[in-house]
């Protein structure tokens, strides 16, 4: 099922599953894990180069090589741009606590006042994607074994994905689309 709000489809996963993240027992692997980089909007990629002085002494080693061989990021076989990875895991930006536990080096620096710039909007939805078609754009939860503890203290909090992520679905969608997605999200549950 699909719920239509402009020209968004949004996939009803939004509103039925659970979830939370739970850093303690995932550390973070979203940010370790995957494929490819973070896929970035062509604003962010260049909003990424000019903050990279603010968040370098953060990055890895690594990291800093990566950056320097290759630059913070790059097109991806479908081609998207995609945050540069380290031995084709870590995003470039990421950064850990004494804990072990994977961090954002960017949302640090901006927690720290360092630079404006929170993270990639990707970063900020997951484990939301968004996927932009010619007429309308692609809403859809992204599931997968390592979120599986988020989904289990979500049920536990009785928190929907589109609750938990409220502030970065605000950011990419504004306002208003939030509402619309809420009140959808309340009559569904009333049928």
């Amino acid at each position: 099922m699909i719920i239509q709000i402009g020209n968004t489809n949004i996939s009803v996963d939004l509103v039925e599953r659970f979830f939370t993240c739970d850093l303690a027992r995932c550390k973070g692997l979203c940010c370790v894990e995957g494929e490819a980089g973070a896929p970035l909007e062509k604003k962010e990629f260049d909003i990424l180069r000019k903050i990279l002085p603010a968040v370098w002494d953060d990055l890895s080693p690594e990291a800093k090589e990566v950056i320097n061989r290759q630059g913070i990021g790059y097109v991806d076989a479908e081609g998207d741009i995609v945050t540069s990875v380290v031995n084709g895991r870590d995003c470039v930006f990421t950064c850990y606590d004494a804990g072990g536990t994977c961090k954002c080096a960017i949302e640090k620096a901006c927690v720290e006042g360092r630079t404006d710039f929170m993270k990639p909007v990707s970063c900020h939805l997951y484990p939301v994607r968004v996927t932009q078609y010619k007429d309308y754009m692609a809403v859809n939860l992204h599931r997968w074994s390592v979120c599986r503890t988020a989904e289990i203290l979500g049920t536990q909090k009785h928190m929907r994905v589109y609750q938990f992520l409220r502030e970065p679905l605000i950011r990419k969608f504004g306002e208003e689309w939030y509402g619309a997605l809420d009140l959808c999200a309340k009559k569904y549950f009333k049928l």
